[in-house]
């Protein structure tokens, strides 16, 4: 079954979005790789609801959508080394790296993790897709705290369809670009200056680790 939720991208369903997004709901939005669904990464509240919607566990991270690198210094991330230098190598497209975050941050979708020193680090992971329709939907929105438009554990979506399908009304706009590569997601990937080569494949995606480990070796 279809709905008026689901619009194709154009300014009459941008500013419906920034509506949206504004008010601490949901909207979902196609990617290089599959659907996500997204919310304003500075309500804390809308983070809630993206994990309730989804059913996604809290333990879970959810992701970052930007237009591209030169936005992490305004939100308070960087890239650790090795990081940059994947990055340098593989963005825009299928490379989810884990940044490091200030405690200045005001991202409502950090996560703490503990350092290898036993601290405590404040990490967010990113996402700089190579698709112009998300661009269109960035340069309209700004950054957007995102993880796959479907339920935990189900099939991500390559459809705005499937993403309605999965997610129904607890999603007020699925903005609709046709079918997208997926269903396999993006390479996470952090660092740590103890594993092999400095970085840890948290999930090989779409950019097998064997490609990530050669750019190292470069």
């Amino acid at each position: 079954m279809s709905d008026e939720r689901i619009q194709n991208i154009d300014e009459d369903s941008l500013a419906r979005a920034a509506e949206l997004i504004a008010a601490g709901e949901l909207i979902v939005v196609p990617t290089d790789t599959v659907y996500g669904v997204a919310c304003d990464p500075f309500n804390s509240n809308a983070i809630d609801k993206l994990f309730e919607v989804k059913r996604r566990p809290r333990t879970k991270s959810i992701q970052v959508l930007l237009p591209d690198l030169s936005a992490l210094p305004g939100l308070g991330l960087s890239l650790p080394h090795p990081l940059e230098i994947l990055s340098d190598a593989l963005l825009p497209g299928g490379f989810s790296p884990i940044c490091n975050a200030s405690n200045t941050s005001s991202l409502a979708s950090l996560r703490h993790e503990a350092a290898e020193d036993g601290t405590s680090l404040l990490t967010q992971g990113i996402r700089v897709p190579d698709f112009l329709p998300l661009h269109r939907i960035l340069k309209a929105l700004g950054p957007l705290a995102a993880t796959s438009a479907n339920l935990s554990g189900h099939e991500s979506a390559t459809s705005a369809q499937q993403a309605f399908d999965s997610l129904g009304t607890g999603v007020g706009l699925y903005l609709d670009a046709g079918a997208t590569p997926g269903p396999v997601s993006s390479t996470v990937v952090g660092a740590s200056a103890s594993a092999e080569d400095g970085i840890v494949i948290l999930r090989e995606g779409v950019i097998p680790a064997t490609t990530i480990r050669s750019i190292l070796h470069l």
